[in-house]
């Protein structure tokens, strides 16, 4: 009796499916700053090729996830706390237009998409899920972006968004604490409504106020000194 053959996969299915997993893995810090990203192990993890193992990690290299070395070998990248202050610029930059857009050119639907994302968020809040708040804050807010119809800022936001991710994986899980109503919700909520009342300005107001807590929060976590005392 032979062996059923295994269903063949779709061109370029095996690049997703690699791509996926370590892209997550990478922004949830399940595969933290520095570590190997073997292609032989890959292949055997995946039970596919190297081909594409090679092409996802290419992909992931664009993005600035993965760095190759001078003996070819590669790994997760470092996060650039050297430029966080670029970063926060960048990020502070894109709240703020891509909300200001949202608010200009939002059409049918694109209000219920955000208003789900953001019940979504809520949700996460109220479970005290702290990995599952960052991952829907980020939902949340490329909704806003894709709503404001200018893929070039969607991109670079995404991009920010998700390096975000992993900055807030370290700091933040140990100090996630519920609270209701949770202030990033209350914000939401106002995003919300003057993104439907198509108040540019004040959606630049409130996104600017939105990212400025954002920043403060990440530079507050970064800088709290969690050295224990040792005695001598």
């Amino acid at each position: 009796m032979q062996d059923t053959p295994l269903p063949e996969r779709k061109r370029g299915s095996g690049v997703r499916l690699v791509y996926d997993t370590l892209r997550d893995e990478i922004l949830d810090l399940t595969l933290p700053p520095g570590s190997s990203v073997d292609e032989v192990a890959l292949a055997d993890r995946f039970a596919m090729s190297r081909t594409p193992i090679r092409e996802a990690l290419v992909k992931l290299e664009a993005e600035g996830l993965i760095t190759t070395l001078p003996n070819r070998s590669s790994v997760v990248s470092q996060i650039d706390f050297a430029n966080l202050n670029a970063f926060f610029d960048a990020l502070t930059l894109m709240y703020r237009v891509t909300t200001r857009l949202a608010a200009e050119f939002h059409g049918p639907g694109d209000l219920d998409l955000i208003r789900a994302r953001q019940a979504v968020f809520a949700e996460a809040v109220a479970s005290g899920d702290a990995q599952a708040m960052i991952l829907r804050n980020r939902d949340f807010h490329v909704a806003i972006a894709e709503t404001a119809r200018n893929p070039y800022y969607l991109q670079l936001f995404a991009r920010l968004l998700d390096d975000g991710r992993r900055i807030l994986r370290l700091y933040y899980y140990p100090t996630f604490e519920a609270q209701a109503p949770h202030p990033y919700i209350t914000e939401h909520e106002a995003l919300i409504s003057a993104i439907e009342a198509r108040d540019v300005m004040l959606c630049d107001h409130l996104a600017k106020a939105h990212a400025d807590q954002i920043v403060h929060q990440i530079r507050d976590m970064i800088a709290r000194d969690r050295r224990q005392d040792i005695r001598l």
